[in-house]
Order: structure tokens, then C-alpha cells, then sequence
């Protein structure tokens, strides 16, 4: 019996020292070396490889498609020009495991969950990672690679998460950021932004000083309460995504602190930053300092969700709040609406 043909892949040659793409075509071993024994290198000569050859035949059959080539082409096309290319990154090399060696039409309801299944993650991990694999399969459809798209079966999308924060558990992850010398000059910064804004955490890591207006010279109406300035979170020339930005007035309490930590900064420097270095991620100096505040669950996210709420709670009109978050009035009614003092009132008047 024939070889099964496989996909495009890497195997350093050690008699000849040498990183190899290697393949199987027609039941016939295949391979074209690279030119280096370095790794790095070695990727992108197969990505190349991969593109010259994958694109010169005109469209094919998604039967005589590898999915790993439509990861790779995909990976070097499109995902470098995502928001978060790292996200896709690992989504690929997570889905790179499962799928090799096999074709594009073998990805229908019952592999997807067999992928699930060996995957052993999250629901909302593995519907991510296979939203890439439909991505990829569709872009490549788009681009005249493939003759027809090919359907992928995601998991459900998980209920959304009620955890937010009090005042008192906010004040408390606030005291424990400030207790670590190593990030207490950007930790407890972001917390604040993050409670007063609601922005995600890709938002505020990204934001620069060069994106807000402190308007120095109104501390007159400031301290008579007045909003002062406006933060906007949308980098200039940055591609609009579904994932909203907002352009918001600063929250007079945040006012105080940007202007204290501006000092520090630089007209073009990040906000969150070190020694003049923007911080990559907070995920683990933030699970820290939740550890020492007996906070369990709370993720970044969840002061998104902690803002959302407390807006709600205060009885801000949806559209204005929604606006505010940057997310749909849709979307705020129906994750956060229950918390608003006006929640099915007029209802509950009715039947009174």
C-alpha cells in the first residue's frame, strides 16, 4: 500500500547537519534541504517552500490539501496582520499536533470533537482555536486556493462570566499591587485604568501617552468635578477590529494618578511600561497580587466586567454606558443589564 501523502514539515538530517523539508508525494518520500541547521531560519524556508508550491497549482481540492499547509499559509499571510498575531500562534501550534497529516476534508463534525476531546481544554479555548482553523480554511477558499470552503464545527460559546469585583475586593487587589517593589510602578496602573476605563487588557497594555489629553490646564474644573481630558484607545493607523476601542473622558479619581505617573514617562513611551519598556503582559504579576488579596477567579478581564457592572449599578443609560466600554448596547443588556436598578421594573409595576 502507497504512503499516505502528507504535508510539508521540518527534520534536521544529522549525516548531512542540515534542516530538511520533507514530504511524501504520490507514496514517495520527498526532500528539499533548507541550507541551515538553524531552526529559526529554517522555519522561514519552509514557510517560503510551502507558499511557491502550494500556490502555483492553482486552487485544489480540499481532499489533496493538507490543513497543515492552510495553517502555514495562513499563519504567513493574514495572522501577522491581526491585532494579536501571538494569539494565532499559539492557536496554530496547538492545532498543528492534531491535524497533520491530515486533509482538509477530513475536517468535519466528529474530528472537530475528537479534537476537543484530546485537546482536554476549556470549551472557550478549543471554540478559539478551531475559529482560527475556519479562518484559515476560509481565507484560503477567498484566495482562489481552495475550490470550496469547508465547514468546522465549534463547541458552544461558554456562558459569559458573572465574577466582578466589589469595592472592597477592588481596594484590596489594589493594596496588594502596591505591596510588590518589582511592579508596584506599573501594576497598580493598570488596575486603575482597567477599573475606571473597562478597556481590555491588549487596550491599555498597548496605550500610549502620545493617545491621551490630560489637559494640564484645567485643574480649576477638575477639582470642581469636572471630566478632564479624554483617553483614546485607538492607536493611530491602528486597524479597526471588532474587538471596540473607545475615545472616553478621564474619569476625574483616574486623573490624578496618569498625571503622577506621566512624570515617569516619555510623549511617546507606553503608559504601562518599565525603564522605558512596555510590559508585555500582567498575567502573572496580577495572579500574584490577587493571591495576596484572597482573590480567587479574577483574571485582567474581570475588571472589565467589574466596570460594566458598576456602571450598571449606578443606573447609567445603556447606550451611554455601552459607548463607554466600547462593546454594543446588545451586548452590555445582555451580560450586564440584570444589574441596572431599572431591570424589568416597569414589568414588575404591571403586575403590581
Amino acid at each position: 500500500m502507497p504512503r499516505r501523502n502528507s504535508g510539508y514539515r521540518l527534520r534536521f538530517l544529522d549525516k548531512r547537519q542540515c534542516y530538511y523539508v520533507v514530504w511524501t508525494e504520490g507514496g514517495r518520500s520527498r526532500e528539499r534541504s533548507t541550507g541551515t541547521r538553524d531552526l529559526a531560519e529554517a522555519q522561514i524556508a519552509l514557510g517560503e517552500f510551502i507558499r511557491k508550491n502550494s500556490r502555483s497549482a492553482g486552487p485544489r481540492d480540499p481532499s489533496e490539501t493538507q490543513v497543515t499547509d492552510i495553517l502555514a499559509e495562513y499563519a504567513e499571510d493574514r495572522a501577522r496582520e491581526t491585532v494579536a498575531p501571538w494569539r494565532i500562534a499559539y492557536a496554530i501550534d496547538a492545532l498543528t499536533d492534531f491535524w497533520r497529516n491530515r486533509t482538509v476534508v477530513e475536517v468535519t463534525r466528529e474530528t472537530c470533537r475528537l479534537y476537543a476531546s484530546t485537546r482536554k481544554r476549556s470549551p472557550g479555548t478549543v471554540r478559539r482555536e478551531l475559529g482560527v482553523l475556519r479562518a484559515a480554511i476560509n481565507f484560503a477558499h477567498r484566495e482562489g486556493r481552495l475550490t470550496r470552503p469547508v465547514a468546522v464545527a465549534l463547541p458552544d460559546a461558554p456562558a459569559p462570566r458573572e465574577r466582578w469585583l466589589s469595592r472592597l475586593q477592588a481596594a484590596a487587589l489594589l493594596r496588594a499591587a502596591r505591596r510588590e517593589p518589582r511592579v508596584r510602578l506599573y501594576l497598580p496602573l493598570f488596575v486603575l485604568i482597567a477599573l475606571y476605563t473597562g478597556q481590555r487588557k491588549e487596550a491599555i497594555l498597548s496605550l500610549r501617552w502620545s493617545q491621551i489629553d490630560l489637559m494640564d490646564g484645567h485643574d480649576i474644573a477638575a477639582s470642581l468635578g469636572a471630566v478632564v481630558g479624554r483617553i483614546d484607545f485607538n492607536a493611530l493607523g491602528a486597524r479597526r477590529t471588532n474587538k471596540r476601542r473607545a475615545r472616553i473622558p478621564i474619569p476625574r479619581k483616574l486623573l490624578c494618578h496618569l498625571r503622577r505617573a506621566r512624570k515617569r514617562g516619555t510623549d511617546l513611551g507606553h503608559v504601562i511600561s518599565e525603564d522605558g519598556h512596555r510590559i508585555g503582559d500582567v498575567k502573572k504579576s496580577f495572579a500574584a497580587a490577587c493571591r495576596r488579596a484572597g482573590l480567587s477567579g479574577v483574571t485582567p478581564h474581570v475588571l472589565r466586567h467589574t466596570c460594566a457592572t458598576w456602571l450598571m449599578q449606578q443606573g447609567v443609560q445603556l447606550w451611554e454606558a455601552a459607548g463607554f466600554l466600547g462593546m454594543t448596547p446588545e451586548t452590555l443588556e445582555r451580560v450586564y443589564g440584570h444589574h441596572h436598578p431599572e431591570f424589568m421594573r416597569n414589568a414588575a409595576r404591571a403586575l403590581s
